[in-house]
Order: structure tokens, then C-alpha cells, then sequence
């Protein structure tokens, strides 16, 4: 237990840069952890972490030896959760970042609340990169590859995004058969609401990317409101499809342009490794990796 403690210690150490966060973190003083990570590091025989003044770097076998350590670490944890979730009933708040495009993961949600009453939901609905760790998120879900080796993941499913319209658009405005038509099109765009930029169409021609200047005929820098204004027949939108299945299944919407568009994106859910998973994140990782791309 004692070298777990000292792992644990380093762990912190390495993640935090410096010896008095990571006090902080583990309820130590900054003299004790560096004390701790100077007795694993005479035990070992090598130097784990360079010293400075403000902060503290991994060394070579450091980087090497954490990444063992968070394994370790990991595991254990793992075992103590099997031994103790069956007598642990989930309860407390969870601290959870969804992207904006997440509003429409709420029936998900909704179920998972009506699952695990005693669990309350901190929702954080944004598109900016947050630190999981540093901000105090017990999750978070987002699209895309992840590069943070202090974080663990799981895959939810994958999405892609399509054009759709509505078939009344259709027969006052014709489908266009090529993304050249477009141009010819009432076109409603979807802004990034962090960088202000317009979420680019992924059209394709000859199997090529095609940069084609689209027409605004409006802009949102959320999916709801391009949803309604799609389906109500204004124009022809980008959405991905998680969002619109309801739509598409019951006629209102209906894919453009499908043999000119390419693109794939996954959902992943995402939480701090080097943290106990309680039963309350067990839960919720497990629940909506089972069910939000169940349908």
C-alpha cells in the first residue's frame, strides 16, 4: 500500500508540474511529495523528474515510468471497484462538458437521470476545448481523435455529417443533382460558436474535395434552430445525423447530395485516469456507451 500511495503521489507530481499542486490535490505539503518522489527515485536507481524553482519536468525514464505507474494505478482502482460496486449505490453530483450539438443528446440524458435518481448532472454545454482535469470535470464528451495520455476513453459511436431538406424545398426549388447547383440554393450554415468560423460542407466531386462559396441564406451557431429551419423548408442545411434521425424517419427531412458528400466522426466520452472511478462515472460511462447510439 505504501508503494501504491508513493505511485500515486508521482502521478499527481507529473500531471501537475509542480510539487505544491499536487500537494494540494493529495492534502500533502509540497516538502512531503517532493521527500516521496526522492525515495522512489533512490529506490529505482534513476531520476524521474527534473527540479526546477516554478516547476518540474519528466525525465526520459520518468515519462517511461508514468505511463506504468497510471496502469498500475488504473488497475488497482479497477480491482477496488469490482469489490465495492456491488454494495455502492451511484449518488452525488457529476460534473459533465458536452459540446453544443450535445442539446440533442438530452433524451440519453433524460433516461440516465430517470435511471440514477440520486446521481445529479452538472451539465456544461460548450464548444471550447476545456482541461478535463485542471476545470474539475468528471467527463467529458466530445468529437474527434484524442491526444491527452492523462485520459481515459471510450468510444459512444460513430456520426457523419449529411445534407438534408425538406421534400416541400424540393418541389419549389428542384434537387440539386451536383455541389455545383448548390450555388443555385438556399443554404443554412452552422457557425462555430468558439472560433465564429462556418462549419465547412464536406462535398466532394470526382472523389475530390470541392471548396465551393456556398450562398447564406441563414446562419446558427447551434444545430436547433437550423434543424426547424430546415425542416420548415427554407433551405437545404449540414446537420449530422444523430441529430435528425426523428426527421429523416418520419419524411420530414430527406438526404441531398448523398453520392457527393464524405464523412465520418466519432463520439468519444472522456475522464481523468489517474482518478478513482467511482461508481456514480462507472455508471454513467457504461449507461451511455450502451445507449446514446443505441437507435
Amino acid at each position: 500500500m505504501d508503494t501504491l500511495g508513493t505511485l500515486r503521489i508521482f502521478v499527481h507530481a507529473a500531471d501537475a508540474r509542480n510539487f505544491t499542486t499536487a500537494g494540494q490535490q493529495l492534502g500533502l505539503s509540497a516538502s512531503a511529495v517532493g521527500k516521496a518522489i526522492a525515495r522512489l527515485e533512490e529506490r529505482l536507481g534513476v531520476r524521474l523528474l527534473h527540479r526546477s524553482t516554478r516547476t518540474v519536468t519528466l525525465t526520459q525514464e520518468g515519462a517511461c515510468f508514468l505511463e506504468r505507474s497510471r496502469r498500475i494505478l488504473g488497475e488497482f482502482e479497477a480491482a477496488e471497484l469490482e469489490v465495492t460496486s456491488t454494495r455502492e449505490t451511484p449518488s452525488g453530483t457529476l460534473r459533465v462538458s458536452l459540446p453544443l450539438a450535445g442539446m440533442l443528446m438530452m433524451p440519453a440524458l433524460t433516461s440516465f437521470m430517470q435511471a440514477y435518481p440520486a446521481i445529479e448532472l452538472d451539465l456544461d454545454f460548450t464548444d471550447r476545448l476545456v482541461d478535463v482535469i485542471d476545470e474539475g470535470f468528471d467527463a467529458v464528451i466530445r468529437a474527434g481523435d484524442v491526444s491527452d495520455s492523462r485520459l481515459m476513453t471510450r468510444t459512444l459511436g460513430p456520426f457523419r455529417l449529411m445534407l438534408v431538406c425538406s421534400p416541400g424545398y424540393i418541389e419549389r426549388h428542384g434537387e440539386p443533382r451536383s455541389p455545383d447547383d448548390l450555388r443555385l440554393h438556399s443554404c443554412l450554415h452552422h457557425r462555430y460558436a468558439t472560433s465564429g468560423r462556418l462549419e465547412p460542407w464536406p462535398l466532394v466531386r470526382d472523389g475530390e474535395p470541392a471548396d465551393i462559396d456556398l450562398p447564406r441564406a441563414a446562419v446558427a451557431n447551434t444545430i436547433e434552430p437550423l434543424i426547424d429551419m430546415t425542416a420548415a423548408g427554407l433551405g437545404i442545411a449540414c446537420l449530422p445525423d444523430f441529430a435528425i434521425r426523428e426527421q429523416l424517419r418520419s419524411g420530414r427531412l430527406q438526404a441531398v447530395l448523398a453520392g457527393h458528400t464524405r464523412h465520418e466522426g466519432t463520439f468519444r466520452l472522456l475522464w481523468p485516469s489517474s482518478r478513482h472511478m467511482s461508481s456514480k462515472l462507472r455508471a454513467f460511462v457504461d449507461f451511455m456507451g450502451e445507449q446514446l447510439f443505441s437507435k
